[in-house]
């Protein structure tokens, strides 16, 4: 039981590092994963949310109705250029990045909830005659986004929860035998 377990703690850490990644890249396998998380509220908290966490980003598609939101492409190229000095790669022309965010709702484990789902595409040209090509992101940048949606769910989760208190001490408070005077 004991070997057992340590097979699986290898093997996830193998999945959870870049390491099987580039095996899945190795064999042809597809790594273009969406970054993926459930949190448990309704849906119209989770939309403000992600409009809220991708307000400096200019929007293309913001469609309430499908749960997409999706940014223009942004220039990243100075970013790039100055990351990727410090790995041994060439310097990049251009480079430029757009995030797709899916909102789609549903239930886990009875609750109310709603999935989010982060894609970042971001493509390089490294000189004029070649032209656009795609480049696999690190996954940072789409897992820092969903956290800050899930900071800004919590904080209006919490924001909601003190005005319903502030309401019920408010009825509370007031005295309904006292006549009301117009």
């Amino acid at each position: 039981m004991k070997r057992f377990f340590s097979v699986f703690i290898l093997i996830y850490a193998l999945m959870s590092t870049g390491c099987m990644r580039a095996y899945i890249k190795s064999v042809g396998g597809d790594i273009d994963t969406p970054f993926s998380k459930i949190f448990l509220t309704d849906r119209e908290t989770a939309w403000q949310s992600v409009l809220d966490a991708l307000k400096s980003y200019n929007l293309d598609i913001s469609n309430p109705s499908t749960g997409m939101v999706q940014t223009r492409w942004t220039e990243n190229t100075a970013l790039r250029n100055f990351v990727d000095a410090y790995g041994g790669s060439q310097t990049y022309l251009k480079a430029k990045f757009r995030y797709r965010v899916l909102v789609s709702e549903g239930f886990y484990n009875g609750v109310q909830s709603v999935k989010i789902t982060v894609r970042k595409a971001q493509i390089i040209q490294q000189d004029v005659l070649e032209g656009w090509v795609n480049k696999e992101t690190d996954g940072i940048e789409e897992e820092t986004l969903l956290y800050r949606i899930g900071r800004l769910i919590s904080m209006k989760i919490r924001i909601r929860r003190v005005e319903q208190e502030k309401r019920q001490r408010a009825i509370e408070k007031t005295n309904f035998d006292e006549p009301i005077e117009f």
